[in-house]
């Protein structure tokens, strides 16, 4: 079946559409010797497909991973050369390609969003779906409420653009500063930190709590897990009905040197019950058999 080489490429991991349309631009890619062209399509089972003369490898198995990032670490695949960062990527030790959905930037820290599905990554990172992006924000002043009112109509950044209206709310009182919580729908670079600044209100610390309906939940920095398929479910905008839970197993969901402890269930014998006696259930087993014969 023939598919746009965009959307094909981006399901063989190498990036977003988007991405992968600026590969087809640039020349790089060539199916059957010829070079491509945007908007072409091919059939990645009968076309010879290649990037940068490298055929390109069969699509690989769709991956969906929560990731709490620490601050200090970079939201990239890799970082420049002699960069010496850590990046997102370097945090989960798994084969085959992912990417950071959308920015988060070096100083803050939060919910990441890792996958090798294209499709899904144009959709939440494209400005006209305006998928929301929640924020747990730390201001070294306390807000006062015109202050707050002129943050959730939008500001007028040092290049000229606006933002737009946000939800934005008094949380707590953190010594001379203050926790509020931040909702937007858009994501310009070091956005929240331009604006607190602007406001008279610098920003201290930066803690994502949601990517649209993908939230943190109780993962600590460096921990990650699989999404559940009703998780990504709801990301696609697919109606959600009874979902099998993920079959992978619960031990492979955090991060190995990172999982829960988890309390182990104490066997029969180890019960007050269990000691000197059976339980219940074990002696009408015991009659009914003792009847049968």
């Amino acid at each position: 079946m023939e598919e746009r080489l965009q959307k094909i490429l981006a399901q063989a991991g190498y990036g977003s559409r988007r991405a992968c349309e600026l590969i087809i631009e640039a020349g790089r890619v060539r199916v059957n010797g010829y070079i491509a062209i945007i908007g072409q399509k091919a059939d990645p089972f009968k076309d010879k497909i290649a990037v940068d003369g490298k055929p390109i490898s069969a699509p690989e198995t769709l991956t969906y991973i929560a990731l709490y990032k620490p601050r200090n670490v970079l939201s990239a695949v890799e970082a420049e050369a002699n960069d010496g960062r850590q990046t997102v990527r370097d945090l989960i030790p798994l084969e085959g390609h992912l990417y950071p959905v959308g920015r988060l930037d070096f100083d803050s820290e939060g919910l990441v969003l890792m996958t090798n599905d294209g499709e899904l990554t144009n959709k939440l990172t494209h400005p006209k779906y305006g998928h929301q992006k929640e924020y747990r924000v730390l201001v070294a002043r306390r807000p006062d409420e015109k202050q707050l009112d002129t943050w959730r109509r939008g500001v007028v950044l040092a290049d000229g653009d606006k933002t737009a209206p946000a939800e934005v709310n008094f949380l707590s009182v953190s010594g001379r500063g203050a926790w509020i919580r931040v909702v937007m729908g858009e994501g310009k670079k070091r956005q929240i930190r331009e604006v607190g600044q602007l406001l008279g209100l610098p920003v201290v610390r930066i803690i994502r709590l949601r990517i649209s309906t993908l939230k943190l939940g109780n993962l600590k920095p460096r921990q990650w897990r699989y999404l559940t398929k009703e998780e990504v479910m709801e990301l696609r905008g697919e109606k959600v009905a009874a979902v099998e839970e993920d079959a992978r197993p619960r031990d492979n969901w955090l991060h190995p040197t990172d999982r829960l402890k988890r309390v182990p269930r104490p066997k029969p014998h180890e019960t007050e019950r269990g000691r000197g006696e059976r339980s219940a259930p074990e002696k009408k087993t015991a009659r009914t058999r003792s009847n049968r014969h």
